[in-house]
């Protein structure tokens, strides 16, 4: 037993000895956020800590997606903030304006069928013999014809939509109505004969834009199609048919539907949502850029400005906010909550320690937060896929001749990773309410999270996301108190402008000190 101890001993004293550095500066980091909270009230403390929490993990879901991305297939997507941006819009219209999303979906169904029957497509792009020059100029002539077909062809589908030039009709009015409890679905235009003309146009535009990837792609002829193939693509217009024939009866029963159902609805759409834009980015753009990183980072920069001004021709420039679900919004009688109970009364606050909380803000951002921790760990520590993806990124050709698709399993990542980015866009959605610049804002956050954490680790993501969380919470904080400095007659109250910049200077101390961050593996 003794000398089982000693080994013990030895081996955390070894641990310990090889991580001094890593270990001096969390001890400093921990003392400095002690000395900090120290000078605050115990209502002010505890608030803080939390506030800083769910801010943290909001900016953990983007750094998580960044994390994986960029650790398992060392791609730095930069439109990865964007994503976030489009997962709160998206969650918003789902949460709001069901209506128009469905409108939306059915005629995207009839432009992704003929992408299913891929493998035409690109049967026919590799029998024009031609030179490669040829084939692109062929592509991009097909791809301005498509868009072109495309465009007109949507813009003469019926769609319901809000008109963000009128104030009545605005998301930002909407959202007001959902607080009131008075939505309801909007009229549909009716289906006519120029909307029959937009199907088929629709479905013409979706072949040509396809058949024009296949010649940017450039690959050999393929086998025919397989049947499940053309089932799937005979299914997603077989669907976007019945959901037009029965929209008003699915539009009447999701509006019925209370706030809070409705809300966890638009979070499972819109990671749905991201996952899809993540796979459409990785195999139409990333896959072809593996060897060339530069390109990867202007093709995701350009991506997201793309991504940007969509929503403001879609949604409008003005900001707005997302009504909170009932479940977290309650008021009157036996509100706030009180202690840890409070959290699943139904009040909008909890009273805890003293602090006045936001049960949505510190309470069930912050949990999701955790779940997607323990989740995807688990996920690549303890299942089959996790090992897949594991191994497919240390050693791609061994699992290939295992018979899996490294392929596949790459766009799963890009996928798993854009669906967290989402999902902290919908989850930030009714906290900070809806911008266009919110992706870029979160994006440097989490970037600055996974350097403190390392780049390559995900509880680094989740470390360095709750660091930078708690120091922009701490000098907010301070900015309405004031910091009593020596030599100073009157306390120092930082601006909103030293929010970002703290967050930087504690990137720098850490990866001068550590230069791999925090839980990063140091190359050598």
């Amino acid at each position: 037993m003794s000398s089982r101890t000693d080994g013990g001993a030895g081996r955390l004293s070894q641990m310990i000895q090889e991580n001094r550095t890593r270990v001096t500066v969390l001890a400093v980091l921990l003392f400095l956020f002690l000395a900090a909270f120290g000078g605050l009230d115990r209502e002010d403390w505890f608030s803080t800590i939390m506030q800083g929490l769910s801010v943290g993990a909001i900016t953990f879901l983007v750094a998580s997606g960044l994390s994986l991305i960029f650790g398992l297939m060392d791609v730095l997507n930069l439109a990865h903030g964007e994503i976030f941006m489009l997962g709160a819009y998206f969650g918003w219209t789902i949460y709001t304006r069901f209506d128009t999303a469905l409108d939306i979906v059915i005629p995207l169904l009839l432009l992704a069928a003929p992408f299913l029957l891929m493998p035409i497509w690109r049967t026919m792009a590799s029998r024009v013999g031609t030179t490669a020059a040829v084939h692109r100029a062929i592509g991009w002539v097909l791809l301005l014809g498509g868009g072109l077909v495309t465009w007109l062809s949507i813009t003469r589908f019926p769609l319901v939509i809000w008109d963000a030039k009128e104030f009545a009709f605005s998301p930002g009015s909407y959202s007001t109505q959902v607080d009131l409890g008075v939505l309801a679905p909007l009229g549909a235009d009716s289906f006519n004969g120029a909307a029959v003309v937009a199907v088929i146009g629709l479905l013409f535009g979706g072949v040509i834009l396809a058949l024009a990837v296949s010649f940017f792609q450039r690959t050999p002829a393929e086998a025919a199609v397989s049947p499940r193939r053309m089932g799937a693509a005979a299914g997603l217009v077989l669907l976007a048919i019945v959901l037009h024939l029965t929209k008003g009866s699915i539009n009447d029963w999701v509006f019925g539907l209370s706030t809070s159902w409705r809300f966890f609805l638009a979070m499972a759409i819109a990671v749905a949502m991201g996952a899809a834009v993540g796979a459409f980015i990785e195999v139409l753009l990333i896959r072809p850029l593996y060897d060339r990183p530069i390109y990867q980072l202007m093709l995701t920069l350009g991506v997201g400005f793309i991504l940007i001004e969509v929503v403001r021709e879609v949604w409008g420039r003005p900001e707005f906010t997302m009504a909170r679900p009932a479940l977290f919004n309650g008021t009157g009688e036996g509100c706030p909550g009180q202690g840890i109970g409070g959290f699943f009364s139904g009040c909008s606050t909890v009273d805890m320690f003293g602090a006045r909380l936001r049960v949505y803000n510190e309470g069930f951002v912050f949990l999701v937060g955790i779940l997607v921790l323990i989740g995807v760990t688990l996920l690549l520590k303890r299942t089959r896929i996790g090992m897949i993806i594991r191994a497919g990124v240390q050693d791609p050709d061994m699992v290939e001749a295992l018979g899996i698709n490294v392929r596949r399993v790459f766009t799963l990542v890009f996928a798993l990773g854009s669906s967290l980015a989402a999902l902290g866009g919908v989850l930030a959605a009714p906290s900070i309410g809806l911008s266009t610049g919110m992706g870029a804002l979160f994006l440097l956050s989490a970037l600055i999270a996974l350097a403190i954490g390392g780049l390559t680790s995900f509880p680094g993501a989740a470390a360095g996301a709750v660091l930078v969380g708690l120091l922009q919470q701490l000098i907010i904080r301070f900015g309405q108190n004031g910091i009593d400095l020596p030599f100073l007659a009157e306390p120092f109250k930082p601006t909103p402008t030293l929010v970002p910049a703290a967050s930087v200077l504690l990137m720098v101390i850490v990866l001068l000190l550590l230069p791999a961050g925090l839980f990063g593996r140091s190359e050598r």
